[in-house]
């Protein structure tokens, strides 16, 4: 079994693989904890899903919170004494950067990207949505060549909310208003920020093949819930898992023997 872990702002996402397919998959929180704290919450995990940590063959991990790396390292050395892995220079993943400063692309970034590409063919484009909204772009050579970052739904109500003496909270799961025309504070409200967001997307998506090509693929991954993806008008595949199908991807070529 390779266990994989993702550091995100929000959620630590760790998920097993075994002979090539996902044995299962779960989030923890990322608030700031102690080693142990985090070595008692992956064990409680696993053995959520009946996994015994004795089956470890191998580690690789993601970060982009460099503050709680160390700690979950120090926690995955408690739970297993195999080889950890970490994403970043030294191992290979099979993609080219064309960027300007590769070593601060985020680790989740790249590996989305790399389970990406390994289902479909470029150009293509891969949506990453968490507290922020990243999109990556690579283009018909294979290289991934650049993108954007932008505010994500819930933080832009967050600080909508915060700012202003009215505005209520609303629910972003629910589905995007047939209308713009919200009659109504939390109707405006909620169609600002699905159907605004959907836009930006569907905006931003034609700029990318316009630089990319009009046959670019868009693919999703993290907190896009499917009523955005059916707001918006290009056609988005998601994949809940992409970041740890990276994970696992680059373990593999990294492994040794």
């Amino acid at each position: 079994m390779i266990l994989t872990v993702n550091i995100g702002n929000t959620h630590i996402t760790a998920a097993a693989y075994s002979n090539g397919a996902l044995d299962f998959s779960g989030k923890l929180s990322a608030a700031p904890s102690t080693a142990d704290e985090y070595a008692i919450r992956l064990i409680h995990l696993l053995t959520l899903h009946r996994s015994d940590p004795a089956r470890i063959e191998g580690v690789i991990l993601a970060s982009v919170v460099p503050a709680l790396t160390g700690r979950m390292i120090d926690a995955l050395r408690m739970l297993t004494p195999v080889r950890i892995m970490t994403v970043g220079p030294g191992l290979k993943s099979g993609l080219k950067l064309r960027l300007d400063q590769p070593a601060q692309l985020g680790a989740e970034l790249l590996c989305g990207v790399v389970a990406a590409m390994a289902e479909g063919a470029p150009p293509m484009a891969v949506i990453f949505s968490d507290t922020a909204l990243s999109i990556m772009g690579v283009n018909a050579q294979k290289e991934l060549v650049g993108g954007v970052i932008l505010p994500g739904p819930q933080l832009s109500m967050a600080s909508l909310v915060q700012n202003t003496a009215q505005l209520p909270q609303v629910d972003l799961t629910a589905p995007a208003p047939a209308s713009v025309l919200g009659r109504n504070t939390a109707a405006c409200l909620q169609g600002g920020l699905l159907l605004g967001t959907a836009c930006m997307l569907d905006g931003l998506a034609e700029r990318f093949r316009a630089e990319l090509g009009p046959a670019t693929t868009f693919y999703a991954t993290g907190a896009l819930p499917a009523n955005l993806r059916d707001a918006c008008r290009t056609p988005i595949l998601y994949r809940e898992n992409l970041v740890t199908d990276g994970l696992y991807r680059i373990w593999l070529r990294n492994r040794k023997g």
